[in-house]
């Protein structure tokens, strides 16, 4: 009886949300379900996040069965494969008013920093199991709003700060005579306004991920081949053209429980990591598999854009991107141009100076598609100078240290949902909320901070040895999606097994809704 009104009392508790976007909603709703009283902080008018704000053309990246919620599955009217920006925005709104999400939500509330207070303890050099009985607080200062208290939160991820390069001493963009913009705020132009803004300029795109293309192919639609758009490349990439190679869903061969034995896996047996070795042909040949297909539908040969990395890396680095059709017949026409492996970039006056390169790449507007800087804006709303290390590190030299992917064992009472990556990062963030939503319930407890920090330790030693370049930063569980599921629901007491029979339970690609109910 005890340990029930303790956790009736608990339920009664605040949980503070930043962002509105899938795993703040994510996060609000299983908080909810546990009845608790969640509040989220959204900074923008609207829910959505990164899908609120992004360019018009652009495509969902994974088939709709891999992204959707376990429990609100897309609508009959929507029929294709890829939906678009807008039916993705519709679906997400469309989840939020059916759970009632909407009245948590306080809108244009942007959170300045967070700091933690615990009369136990002595400023933040605690050494306490993670979710103890006794809590402190976090204090959330939000802009033109007093401080709330809370005793747990959740934070989302940031992509809000833009990843600008560094470049050369006097040749960055002030000697460029052009415009130098980040994709960020291309992206934050309603279509015709954008149209107008690209319309008659020579174009210059740094990146060659997903943002990167879909900027290349709207200038290209506009300008034509009287002004192509030029695109710098430093590192090609596996980019798809389908998500169907050869004619087989890629779930087959990479979001299967034995797609993942040709994988070493964080905290496996010797039986299992013989068996990852033994079965390693196999992996390279899945790998090759998936090149060959990509190489002859793009000509990657003819155009110089063959990667040094494999699909594998590509894949458990989470760096995958849909090709939007018809990219390379763009290229073969002549209203885009590729500039490929160009080490460091900087300005003159008449546009871009390339390493190695002694004539500019003449432009009049540059656009960085070169991503953002999630961990600088994650690391930075935190006020102690001590959970900032925690969160970023010393170095480089490591991903954001998370357990389970969603709470640092040194941070009382606060989980970061959504930071790792995966190949649908709804699917993901769902399950991963369902976990939080149950250890605050008191369904189960996490273990000593030292087997925290060895687990989380084993899972970087993985992510280094499958991922390329910085990506592993990324924090990228992609390639071993089922064994981190598994992990979560030992966790909560359930069944990891979630299909019927032993073929599909081994041989069928793994979905949001193998975890309905």
């Amino acid at each position: 009886m005890a340990d029930f009104n303790e956790r009736e009392s608990r339920k009664k508790e605040v949980v503070a949300i930043i962002g509105a976007g899938i795993s703040g909603l994510l996060a609000c709703k299983y908080c909810l379900s546990k009845g608790f009283d969640p509040i989220v902080f959204e900074s923008e008018s609207s829910i959505g996040g990164v899908w609120t704000k992004t360019i018009g053309s652009t495509k969902l990246q994974t088939p709709k069965p891999f992204y959707q919620f376990s429990d609100f599955p897309w609508p009959d009217s929507v029929t294709e494969m890829f939906p678009d920006q807008q039916t993705v925005l519709e679906y997400i709104e469309s989840y939020a008013r059916h759970f009632d999400l909407v009245r948590c939500i306080q809108f244009n509330s942007k959170v300045l920093s967070l700091s933690y207070e615990d009369g136990k303890l002595s400023g933040d050099n605690w050494n306490v199991v993670w979710g103890e009985a006794f809590k402190g607080k976090w204090n959330i200062n939000v802009q033109d709003t007093p401080t709330l208290s809370t005793q747990e939160l959740c934070v989302g991820r940031f992509g809000q700060v833009p990843n600008i390069p560094e470049f050369p001493e006097n040749k960055g963009p002030e000697a460029f005579e052009g415009q130098v913009i980040h994709s960020m705020e291309y992206s934050n132009m309603d279509p015709e306004t954008a149209a107008n803004f690209v319309k008659g300029k020579h174009v210059a795109i740094v990146g060659f991920q997903k943002s990167g293309m879909d900027i290349a192919m709207e200038c290209s639609t506009i300008n034509g081949t009287e002004r192509p758009c030029t695109v710098v490349i430093r590192t090609p990439h596996w980019n798809l053209p389908d998500f169907f190679p050869w004619g087989l869903n890629l779930g087959y061969l990479y979001l299967t429980r034995f797609s993942e034995l040709t994988v070493h896996k964080p905290g496996e047996g010797l039986v299992l990591s013989l068996l990852a070795t033994t079965l390693s042909p196999l992996r390279w040949a899945l790998s090759k598999f998936v090149e060959i297909y990509i190489r002859r539908k793009h000509r990657l040969a003819k155009h110089g854009m063959v990667p040094d990395h494999s699909f594998l890396n590509e894949f458990s680095s989470c760096s995958l991107s849909i090709v939007p059709e018809g990219f390379y017949d763009r290229v073969e026409e002549g209203s885009i141009k590729l500039v490929k492996r160009a080490e460091s970039v900087g300005f003159s006056k008449e546009g871009m100076m390339l390493k190695g390169q002694a004539e500019p790449i003449k432009s009049e507007l540059v656009i960085l598609a070169t991503g953002f800087k999630g961990i600088d804006k994650l690391k930075h709303i935190f006020e102690s100078k001590n959970y900032q290390e925690f969160i970023a590190g010393l170095d480089d030299s490591a991903a954001v240290p998370l357990y389970r992917e969603c709470i640092h064992p040194r941070i009382p009472q606060l989980a970061i949902i959504g930071f790792s990556e995966s190949i649908t990062n709804l699917y993901t963030s769902e399950i991963r909320c369902r976990w939080l939503a149950e250890l605050l319930d008191g369904k189960f407890k996490v273990p000593s901070i030292k087997v925290m920090e060895k687990d989380i330790a084993e899972w970087d030693k993985y992510k280094k040895r499958y991922s390329y370049n910085n990506y592993y930063r990324n924090s990228c569980i992609a390639a071993l999606h089922v064994w981190h599921n598994d992990q979560l629901c030992k966790d909560m007491g359930w069944n990891p097994k979630r299909k019927k029979g032993f073929w599909a339970e081994w041989f069928q690609p793994y979905g949001p809704m193998d975890y309905t109910g």
